[in-house]
């Protein structure tokens, strides 16, 4: 419907456009007395006035319901690009910086946004204009016209010429503020790590020359486009003084009023002011279909495989056994992480997963969650494969704390039911005291109903606490903790390792950590390196192999 105003109104606005310089003319030859025009003067001021008043509300109308339109379809297009994330697998987002994306549901989208309203509003308006003045001019004086329409190309030619390069610039533009987008939000999230150890001034340099990428191609593109205004301009100017001198002559040997050398003027006037516009425009949308071509390849990226709706799910209620049974898996084809894999772990079992950094304890943790499949071989919880159910089903069986914590800008008590958005009060004051975060969430401002609105909210060890309060909330059969306790002080993480060990009775948990108190009480523990199971058993046998698990406590690198 918008669309139809849209156009409507357009074309109502090229007509009235066209129409006053017509009248205009018959108003002039109108104060010649006898000179036949079917109205009196004071008849064509009226008539004159109407039309330019209706032009005025038209053209207002134009660019009113086009803004509306171009928002609207911006809107859906961000829905459907951040849809699309939701369906993307991970390895999507482990392969692309998270600035670039941002920027592309954001800052390209914007530019989609500019560029379709100008379209709706001047560049259809501006064509539909152009070939109606066209017709007036040929209706007037054939050769006139002629004239305006073999200078009238030069200046098409010269715009696309222009428009060429410019596009090829702006596509760059748009790459390198992604660039720029996705090095500012590393800089950011790692902060403290830049303040401790001095490189400020490092990150500085590789900022400026980002930037100065970003500068040096914007700089290019706007004096591209910029030149298509003067350019047409000129040859605007060349066909003005055309149809002024032509119209002379015309008038000169008879047959041609001044009434309609007036309306030739004005009309030679109007039909440059629509090249130029469109001329204009067309930079703009060309930088939009650069955007759109970028936010296209996140709609063109492969969706994660869905599942199909007759596929059986787990069991809600698992007895939590887990096998991985000649388990292999590459990221990439030429190079194999995991080989022939094979771990059984009993339901309640408590497995810590330690190695050297890269020896694949996460890829681990990835495959049981069906975040990744397998390349071979299979993963079976109580019995059954994973990836003979649905992906959702194998999921729900777990909770998960991770070391990078994720809050979002709500309450308290709303980031804590996140995964159980119908638990009560008293569960989540439950889960609270057991995670040892109801203290400090009692002495926030407003307690639980305190917003948060940024990670400087709160400190990273009360962060990290409420992401435990949420998995117990959750209250699974099965967790996975990585890295879980490593933002905490010692003290804090002695209160959890003693509320970890009571969620995980009665559990299948899976723990990857750094230190050695949050692992040597595990029921196995499983050494990795270089993607294979290196070692295996309890602390005490592992110790006593005097392996690569006793040389890591025994250096200091703890597991």
């Amino acid at each position: 419907m918008l669309l139809l105003l849209t156009l409507i109104c357009g074309l109502l606005s090229a007509v009235f456009t066209m129409l006053s310089p017509y009248v205009l003319g018959e108003t002039i030859d109108a104060v010649v007395p006898g000179n036949g025009k079917p109205y009196s003067f004071p008849e064509y001021l009226v008539i004159l006035a109407i039309l330019y008043g209706l032009g005025a509300v038209t053209q207002w109308a134009v660019p009113y319901f086009a803004s509306i339109l171009s928002g609207k379809t911006v809107q859906r297009i961000r829905e459907d690009a951040f849809k699309k994330l939701q369906t993307l697998p991970l390895r999507y987002f482990d392969t692309h910086k998270h600035g670039d994306v941002m920027s592309r549901i954001t800052n390209d989208a914007d530019n989609i946004s500019d560029g379709l309203s100008q379209c709706l509003s001047q560049f259809l308006t501006g064509i539909i204009t152009v070939l109606g003045i066209i017709g007036f001019m040929f209706a007037l004086n054939v050769w006139i016209a002629l004239i305006v329409l073999i200078i009238t190309p030069l200046s098409v030619l010269v715009a696309k010429f222009v428009v060429v390069r410019s596009t090829r610039l702006f596509r760059e533009q748009q790459k390198k503020v992604g660039e720029l987008n996705g090095f500012a939000e590393e800089i950011i999230s790692g902060y403290k790590t830049v303040k401790a150890y001095g490189l400020e001034e490092e990150l500085l340099r590789r900022f400026s020359a980002v930037n100065d990428d970003l500068y040096s191609v914007g700089q290019k593109a706007q004096f591209s486009s910029s030149q298509i205004n003067p350019s047409t301009r000129l040859v605007n100017h060349i066909a003005y003084i055309s149809v002024g001198i032509a119209g002379g002559i015309a008038a000169c040997l008879g047959g041609f009023s001044v009434g309609k050398i007036a309306s030739f003027l004005t009309y030679a006037t109007q039909f440059a002011k629509p090249i130029n516009e469109i001329a204009g425009v067309t930079t703009q949308i060309q930088s939009a279909l650069a955007s759109a071509e970028r936010i296209a390849e996140i709609l063109a990226e492969d969706s994660e495989a869905a599942d199909p709706e007759a596929m059986p799910e787990l069991p809600e209620h698992i007895r939590g056994g887990v096998t991985f049974e000649n388990v292999s898996f590459s990221y990439e084809p030429e190079r194999p992480l995991i080989r022939n894999m094979n771990i059984d772990v009993l339901p309640n079992q408590v497995v810590a997963i330690v190695g050297p950094t890269g020896a694949g304890k996460t890829t681990l943790v990835n495959l049981l969650m069906r975040f990744y499949d397998v390349t071979g071989g299979s993963i079976k919880i109580d019995g059954t494969e994973i990836s003979s159910v649905k992906r959702s089903s194998v999921r729900r069986q777990f909770s998960m704390v991770l070391q990078d914590t994720w809050l979002f800008r709500g309450t308290v008590r709303e980031n804590i039911a996140y995964a159980r958005e119908d638990a009560g009060e008293e569960e989540i004051i439950a889960a609270a005291k057991a995670a040892h975060a109801h203290n400090f969430i009692k002495r926030l401002p407003n307690g639980y109903d305190t917003i948060l609105s940024g990670t400087g909210d709160l400190s990273s060890g009360q962060q990290q606490l409420l992401t435990i309060a949420r998995a117990m909330l959750l209250d699974p059969p099965m967790l996975i903790l990585d890295e879980a306790t490593s933002s905490v002080d010692i003290r804090t993480e002695q209160y959890i390792q003693r509320s970890f060990r009571e969620m995980m009775n009665g559990r299948t948990s899976f723990v990857i950590a750094h230190r050695l108190s949050t692992i040597r009480n595990a029921d196995l523990i499983l050494v990795m390196n270089k993607g294979d199971i290196a070692e295996a058993g309890t602390h005490e046998e592992l110790m006593a192999e005097k392996g690569l698990y006793y040389s890591l406590v025994q250096s200091g690198i703890t597991p």
